[in-house]
């Protein structure tokens, strides 16, 4: 008895303790029996005791009983908890295989243990969408794409309007975020600003949508709200929305060029002032902040649409992106690539569909660009952007940059 207690167990090499890995074994054996030979008081009890064993024994012993219970339906919440937060190379097992944890075992494990951990999570199959709410809140690149990735994880729009407004300064993300069925046009219109050539492409293809449907019933209802005067600015704003004709006829009245097609000829040639950008904004039905971020960006793309939507040729494109003093021609003589895109975004989007992008986007950087937004997006309050509504939260990320944050 004096030798045995001169003798730690913990000084000890593990490998030495023959009883502890056969007793490590049992009890884990005893962990796994089916309902029909253990009942849950006694399966946890054993597990309590497991829990104890395991705080003491080498990552090697924990490892091999982990692997052993991974497979199992029912597994006791204290050995559960402790597993998982173990190392990575451990809590793996369990991440990975064992189908018995709930969301409430993920969650507490994503909140107190590493980004390896999260990392590991987030190719766990089947992920709802409070356990992938949880693991992108971190703001973890590296997770966030490995959440992405996972096609049978499921993500609330929440949390995708999380991963749209991170992709702003995040931009690896786009391609990952365009992949996912949960992703709305609101979002891939607003991600457009900042995504790469090709995921613009994709944005048109996938989400440029006809409102064909819209205007065959609503048809009545513009009968209803012209007799009414247009009285009400509700019912006003989304027939604005809605209705097939896109340039502005009280504006093309007023104009001193007398239609857009002159106002973009004079553009042409004498160059695309303030004044005549205003102008051709107005003309186009959209206010001058959208015209000006669809002039002002370096892609080009936002341009194409523009002139689609509102009718105007392949020729008066040209002079209009003349008129911004951008190059059709690479100075080895060979056709500017950006100009080369815009011609094939110009010719891929149908009428109705590229007046679908154009009025949101007018929708959401102008009607709902109000004075309190406005504070809001100079004081950088994206956090704050679930007390907005989907065209303000558009705004706030689209205009971010502009206002220099």
């Amino acid at each position: 008895m004096t030798d045995v207690a001169l003798t730690p167990e913990d000084d000890a090499p593990a490998t030495g303790f023959r009883a502890r890995h056969a007793l490590l074994k049992r009890l884990a054996d005893v962990v796994s029996l089916p309902a029909s030979r253990i009942n849950a008081f006694e399966r946890a009890v054993t597990g309590d005791l497991l829990v104890e064993m395991l705080r003491l024994a080498s990552p090697d012993d924990r490892k091999r009983v982990a692997a052993r219970l991974a497979p199992l339906t029912e597994l006791p919440n204290a050995l559960a908890r402790m597993l998982l937060r173990d190392e990575p190379e451990i809590a793996g097992l369990l991440i990975d295989q064992c189908a018995s944890l709930s969301d409430a075992d993920l969650v507490a494990c994503a909140r107190d243990a590493t980004m390896d951990h999260r990392f590991l999570m987030a190719s766990r199959r089947g992920l709802s969408e409070v356990v992938s709410e949880t693991l992108l809140s971190f703001g973890e690149t590296p997770v966030i794409e490995a959440v992405l990735r996972n096609t049978t994880a499921r993500l609330g729009q929440v949390a995708m309007e999380g991963v749209v407004s991170l992709s702003r300064t995040e931009r690896s993300l786009c391609h990952s975020i365009l992949r996912r069925g949960e992703l709305r046009p609101s979002g891939a219109y607003v991600m457009f600003w900042w995504c790469d050539p090709d995921d613009r492409r994709t944005i048109l293809q996938r989400f440029a949508v006809s409102r064909e449907v819209m205007q065959e019933v609503s048809e009545d209802v513009f009968v209803m709200a012209a007799q009414e005067g247009w009285q009400d600015p509700v019912s006003r704003k989304a027939l604005q929305f809605i209705e097939r004709r896109q340039r502005n006829r009280a504006a093309i009245q007023k104009s001193p060029w007398g239609g857009l097609e002159q106002a973009v000829e004079a553009a042409a040639n004498g160059g695309l002032t303030r004044e005549l950008a205003s102008e051709i904004a107005y003309l186009s039905g959209v206010k001058p902040i959208t015209g000006a971020k669809i002039l002002g960006d370096t892609g080009g793309e936002p341009v194409a649409i523009l002139c689609k939507a509102t009718g105007l040729s392949r020729n008066e494109l040209a002079g209009l992106w003349r008129s911004m003093r951008r190059p059709e021609v690479s100075p080895d003589g060979t056709p500017d690539p950006v100009w080369e895109r815009v011609q094939i975004t110009y010719e891929m989007l149908a009428v109705d569909r590229a007046q679908t992008v154009l009025r949101y986007w007018n929708w959401s950087l102008s009607s709902a660009l109000t004075p309190a937004l406005l504070r809001a997006i100079r004081d950088g309050e994206e956090e704050a952007l679930d007390d907005y509504s989907a065209p303000e939260r558009a705004a706030m990320l689209a205009l971010a940059e502009n206002f220099g944050r």
